[in-house]
């Protein structure tokens, strides 16, 4: 048995504890009271959490105030092809910038690399933000994302952001729901992994009196307008195609369920587009108010 000082932070406190490696002596510091010691590399960069943050759908005015705050208390940004240029010129310079890509079948980096890379990055003591367009919880596989951090034992936190689907309808003219028209919303994606099928509830999603905006569609558009007209929705219904949507350049064309395919295709439309198809967006008529107004 040896006698043992132990400090407390405030003072030394004499105790009796067994120990194999003082032998008889007193000694100010056992051994074998410190526990789970971190290691001497942890000690030197605390791992702070990685910040999953949306950007928004465009607009750099949408950002929200706290991801703006962060754009400059960051030392690194991962960020994705949807980030507007507007909101990536808010970024200081001396902040570290790492471009992660990502459209569809065309990958800049892999979604398990992007997970490493943001686990890894934490590890060096970096604050590190992962900073994507709409919100990172919807479309953005930003529980991908956290469910990695997670198993790494990284803390994060959520920023959410406007969701591309609110933000492009409102800047269109498209209320999601209004009375007497629609009394519901769904989102679904358009695009599916590699080259499975699109196997999606289509009966369900085939309802009149709900609105319906489809992410990532441009390549599946034939088969979503024509899988919509098999189960049931009328022809007719009213369509938008939502292009660059909050942005200087955005562009709305509103035609038809039958003539979505079409549309898409004469006019070459590329970069981020969101499909409404429902009885709201014939509203976009007398309801648009922002960039070309569309023709019906």
């Amino acid at each position: 048995m040896s006698a043992v000082f132990v400090s407390t932070g405030q003072s030394l406190s004499l105790v009796d504890h067994v120990c194999p490696c003082a032998g008889s002596g007193l000694t100010l510091v056992c051994p074998c009271l410190i526990r789970d010691k971190p290691p001497m590399d942890e000690l030197k960069n605390p791992i702070h959490p990685v910040m999953l943050v949306g950007a928004g759908p465009g607009d750099p005015e949408l950002l929200t105030m706290k991801a703006h705050r962060l754009l400059s208390e960051v030392d690194v940004i991962v960020y994705d092809r949807l980030v507007a240029k507007e909101i990536l010129a808010l970024i200081p310079k001396e902040v570290e910038r790492v471009f992660a890509g990502k459209r569809a079948s065309n990958h800049y980096m892999a979604q398990d690399d992007i997970n490493a890379l943001l686990a890894d990055l934490a590890r060096t003591g970096k604050r590190v933000m992962r900073l994507k367009g709409g919100d990172p919880f919807v479309f953005g596989r930003g529980g991908e994302e956290a469910l990695h951090l997670v198993q790494q034992g990284i803390p994060f936190e959520v920023v959410p952001g406007i969701t591309s689907s609110a933000g492009c309808a409102a800047y269109a003219g498209i209320p999601l729901t209004h009375r007497g028209m629609a009394h519901g919303v769904r989102f679904v994606t358009g695009h599916t992994k590699g080259d499975e099928p699109l196997d999606l509830d289509w009966r369900s999603l085939a309802d009149p009196n709900t609105t319906l905006v489809v992410y990532m569609g441009m390549t599946n558009v034939d088969e979503i307008a024509a899988k919509l007209i098999e189960h049931g929705l009328d022809p007719a219904t009213p369509a938008g195609v939502l292009n660059m949507g909050t942005r200087p350049n955005q562009k709305t064309l509103i035609t038809t369920l039958a003539d979505l395919p079409n549309a898409v295709h004469d006019e070459a439309i590329k970069g981020a587009t969101l499909f409404v198809i429902g009885r709201v967006v014939s509203l976009a008529k007398d309801l648009s108010w922002f960039g070309e107004i569309p023709q019906g």
